[in-house]
């Protein structure tokens, strides 16, 4: 009797403690939340001006949020941000716009194929003068895209600057419900060899992916390319759909783990896929993320495809929504995911007081995949094969930052009706001369980098009491890199600028998708794939060793 009575002690003692613990939460938030109220009604009676709450609170709510985690945020009601990361879609014109720092304005950057900005023949370059008689002069691109978009159906007014006489054009457009294709570009890149480019992750895009990958199959394709680089991700059921594409019914691509009992879920594949043994190269870097790691992951853990390019983004972390009073929204981090050898590849760990840090590859730890082949959590996915891109001229940089290679595309656009296809834009020695001299009568300036370090070193040579005797060759050094002369830096940097030209030109005359086929040309990432599906014994070792 006295057993079972410490026994029933022992058991109870825990539960108390977390009672107790769960009280004290409930009462501190309770506290805070009084405390909260009472500021905002002493700021509302006796600051000395009049503040709006919807301002104020939602300073309060996204301070608080950013603190958290930079994925979980509030959408107050009817949030076209929420509707559109969720379903890819939006209602306006179809338009890039980016602000233009000389004119002071937005400007078309890209219009959409077959979108309304297309239909009417707005251009890349056209500058935004009004929208429905609203001078839209030093807006910033934000404002300036919130007055294109609106309810679908609805029409407005646009007039626009176009060309080198700056004539003003007016343009009647309707707005219509905008949905970009997750697949913006497919086809054979070598006999044999499929190629598709997927950018996102919202509804629809297994869908689109699975009709790229049977007409593939159809041309002969017998092995593919699956691009991911730069893809933010999104929904996670389309990543397991677009796995199970390649891997067997009845697979667990991923498992999710919170707090709450309610969000921990298995995902398994659930239909027949398209092809179960066509070699497969995905291609990963830096902004690679969320569900697009599910899938490169999952390929990799389940030893179906080979990982090419640079470490992932390290996103390990499943958002949900909450509805909240008023038609508002909360995207809350509910949960944590897990790839097939049980890894969680969350690469920060964040404190929840606004700061982060990096997982070192130190404090990781080792996983299996199917076949035997070791891979690690956090970080990231790395890829089985590294390649990493060339290393840039400092001066790209700057060309980039500025609007050179946009203003100079718009020139060319106006004084050209066509270039070659995608895929095969050069520029001519007299065009590229044209370019230069283009830059060169601009007011375009570039920071030199070397100068800057340059600078620190003989500062500390001289800090360090070396001046005196390696002075000779300071000076001389010195008076080579001030050599200033922006149009033989053009020159010299030629093979690595005239690629950037190309992308701008083509996505004037070709749209997104001659432009995500421009951007293969020589390609180091591709080369390095194709390579690999032309070596079957090297692709089977990487999976099998």
């Amino acid at each position: 009797m006295k057993k079972c009575a410490i026994l029933t002690a022992i058991l109870v003692f825990p539960l108390c403690i977390v009672a107790q613990q769960e009280e004290n939460s409930h009462s501190a938030v309770s506290r805070n939340l009084e405390i909260f109220n009472d500021i905002y009604k002493q700021l509302d009676l006796y600051y000395v001006d009049s503040l709006s709450a919807d301002t104020v609170i939602g300073w309060g709510i996204s301070s608080m949020l950013h603190r958290v985690d930079p994925f979980t945020d509030y959408y107050p009601a009817n949030d076209e941000e929420l509707r559109q990361m969720a379903t890819g879609k939006y209602a306006g014109i179809g338009s890039i716009i980016r602000f233009h720092k000389k004119e002071d304005r937005a400007v078309i950057s890209e219009p959409y194929e077959g979108t309304p900005s297309d239909k009417v023949g707005l251009r890349a370059g056209d500058v935004i003068m009004t929208i429905d008689g609203k001078d839209v002069k030093g807006m910033l691109t934000p404002s300036v895209s919130n007055m294109l978009r609106g309810e679908a159906g609805t029409t407005f007014e646009l007039r626009v600057k176009r060309g080198p006489e700056g004539k003003v054009l007016p343009f009647k457009i309707t707005r219509q419900t905008i949905q970009l294709p997750q697949v913006p570009y497919y086809g054979m890149v070598r006999p044999g060899v499929g190629y598709i480019y997927l950018t996102g992750f919202t509804d629809g895009a297994c869908r689109e992916v699975r009709q790229a990958l049977v007409e593939l199959k159809e041309q002969g394709a017998t092995s593919l390319v699956l691009d991911l680089r730069e893809n933010p991700g999104g929904a996670m059921n389309e990543a397991v759909d677009i796995t199970n594409l390649f891997v067997p019914k009845g697979k667990k691509v991923v498992f999710t783990k919170g707090k709450m009992a309610s969000v921990n879920r298995e995902y398994y594949t659930a239909s027949e896929p398209v092809d179960t043994v066509m070699p497969v190269v995905v291609m990963v870097d830096g902004g690679t993320a969320s569900s697009a790691e599910i899938v490169s992951g999952s390929l990799q853990d389940m030893d179906r495809a080979v990982i090419l390019g640079t470490r992932t983004y390290g996103k390990g972390l499943v958002q949900m929504i909450r509805e909240l009073p008023y038609r508002g929204n909360l995207k809350i981090t509910t949960s944590r995911y897990y790839i097939p050898s049980g890894r969680c590849i969350q690469a920060h760990d964040y404190k929840h007081d606004g700061t982060e840090s990096v997982v070192p590859d130190s404090l990781t730890k080792i996983f299996h995949t199917a076949g035997g082949r070791e891979v690690r959590d956090g970080g990231g996915i790395k890829p089985d094969i590294e390649v990493r891109p060339d290393s840039l001229p400092s001066m790209i940089y700057d060309l980039v930052a500025s609007d050179v290679f946009f203003d100079y595309a718009t020139k060319y656009t106006h004084e050209h009706k066509s270039i070659a296809p995608a895929g095969q834009v050069t520029l001519t020695d007299e065009e590229y001369a044209d370019f230069v001299k283009y830059v060169t009568e601009s007011d375009f300036t570039y920071n030199k980098r070397s100068e800057d370090i340059f600078k620190m070193l003989r500062d500390m040579a001289r800090r360090e009491g070396y001046m005196d005797s390696a002075k000779a060759e300071f000076d001389a050094l010195e008076a080579k890199l001030k050599t200033n002369d922006l149009k033989a830096d053009l020159e010299r940097f030629r093979k690595d600028i005239e690629p950037y030209i190309a992308d701008e030109l083509v996505h004037r005359y070709y749209y997104q998708k001659g432009g995500a086929q421009q951007q293969l040309v020589k390609d180091p990432c591709m080369e390095r794939a194709l390579e690999l599906l032309s070596q079957p014994e090297e692709y089977n070792k990487i999976l099998k060793p």
